[in-house]
């Protein structure tokens, strides 16, 4: 039981640490809503190399947040940033590089902690060019919608900012 208990007050920490953040957006018949944790920054240098002693150094792993793995649904079919991909939710992760990060999506739900996705239940790997923006405190996925129909999904976190194209199958 003590161990129990031990984990629960973990994970309670790991909650207050890192805390869930949402979002959903509908734009015409599809709605997109995303679930994910929120580490801050803290002075620590997030991304960079291994030798720099970053958190999340160049292409490693990362399951864009903190806690449990980051989960994306799709309502309806989808283009995701180009590619086709059917309804269902799907885990969302990325390898970060300097100039890109590869953004994946994965059949396999519900992980909690760091443990690296299993590769063979990928079914989209697209590559998202960094925009250099402010600096963001706490990791932020947000969801926008353009007056095209599309949404975008925002991912900012320290000095890196991604913005993936989403748009219903016609």
């Amino acid at each position: 039981m003590i161990l129990g208990a031990g984990s629960m007050y973990l994970n309670h920490r790991n909650r207050t640490l890192s805390p869930p953040g949402s979002d959903k957006i509908k734009s015409g018949d599809l709605t997109v809503s995303v679930s994910y944790s929120r580490p801050s920054v803290k002075g620590r240098l997030i991304f960079g190399s291994e030798s720099e002693g970053a958190l999340q150094p160049w292409g490693k792993y990362w399951r864009l947040g903190a806690n449990e793995s980051t989960e994306i649904t799709f309502s309806g079919d989808v283009m995701f940033n180009g590619q086709a991909v059917e309804a269902g939710t799907y885990k969302m992760y990325a390898i970060p590089g300097e100039d890109e990060f590869e953004i994946l999506l994965n059949t396999s739900l519900g992980d909690w902690g760091y443990e690296e996705a299993d590769h063979d239940l990928d079914i989209l790997s697209t590559s998202i060019p960094v925009i250099n923006g402010k600096n963001t405190e706490q990791h932020t996925i947000s969801l926008q919608s353009p007056q095209d129909g599309s949404i975008t999904i925002i991912v900012a976190f320290s000095d890196v900012r991604l913005e993936i194209y989403v748009k219903a199958q016609s």
